[in-house]
């Protein structure tokens, strides 16, 4: 059990270091089929372990200049509302309907990147790739920073409360949303999205915890230790592997990878 956890650890942790999310997207499967935790125990050991990863990612990120603080702490703030109201709403939800849910969320988001992720390699630039004919929602300067309209502005706060929601719901940091809206709607490149996006995700699972630990449901607190022990070692291996990719192949990688996960979720629900 113990080399298990932080072995599936350390692949939580590559998913947030190469990809900025999916941590949660891999760890709750892993815990529920896996190690067989109960649902809703691997929604507080996958908060703690990825809100725990994300944050020394996010410092590593923080320190090579690839973080968006302003663009993040509205994300985040946003999140961390979404987030006590999903925890609530997950207890009125069966296990086997949660994860199917889950799993429903993954395929949509994956064929969004795949597809995006296809616009680029035609040539159309990351903040060009919206499906809106003007173009992203939010622009960007000559110097590339942030114009924050209110447009922009409304469009950020409501995909951060949607991220909260899933966060408390699922147990999820919300990577797997957070880095396609930054990247589709706020024009921000791939890999500064990442570093943007674990800065969220280590607020908004601290948020989605603390419910979750107020509405007195177990965190097991040796498979959490061991799965922040691999997942921060992932982390690093995930960030060096990352370095060497192209922002399109990283896009294809995870999108791939999300859908796997999700086909493997409903096939385990059906055959049950």
């Amino acid at each position: 059990m113990t080399g298990l956890a932080l072995v599936f650890g350390a692949v939580v942790g590559l998913s947030l270091g190469l990809t900025g999310g999916g941590g949660a997207i891999f760890a709750v499967p892993l815990l529920v089929f896996g190690m067989a935790v109960p649902a809703r125990e691997a929604v507080g050991v996958s908060l703690a372990a990825v809100g725990t990863t994300a944050f020394v990612g996010f410092l590593h990120r923080l320190r090579l200049c690839e973080v968006e603080l302003r663009t993040g702490m509205l994300f985040a703030v946003a999140g961390m509302l979404g987030a006590p109201l999903g925890a609530q709403l997950s207890e009125f939800i069966p296990d086997a309907l949660l994860m199917s849910l889950f799993a429903g969320l993954m395929g949509i988001v994956a064929a969004r990147l795949w597809r995006q992720a296809g616009a680029s390699a035609r040539g159309v630039r990351d903040y060009e790739t919206t499906d809106q004919a003007s173009g992203p929602t939010c622009e960007r300067d000559e110097a590339g920073a942030l114009v924050l309209t209110s447009r922009c502005a409304v469009l950020l706060v409501l995909v951060g409360v949607a991220t909260g929601l899933l966060s408390g719901l699922f147990g999820v940091g919300g990577g797997f949303v957070i880095v396609p809206a930054l990247v589709l709607f706020s024009g921000m490149s791939i890999h500064r999205a990442v570093g943007t996006s674990l800065m969220v995700i280590t607020l908004v699972s601290a948020a989605g915890l603390a419910t979750h630990v107020w509405s007195e449901r177990d965190v097991p607190v040796a498979v959490t230790a061991l799965f922040v022990v691999g997942g921060v070692a992932g982390m690093f291996a995930g960030q060096s592997l990352g370095r060497r990719l192209s922002a399109l192949r990283l896009q294809r990688t995870f999108a791939v990878a999300m859908l796997l996960v999700a086909v493997f979720i409903i096939t385990r629900n059906v055959n049950a």
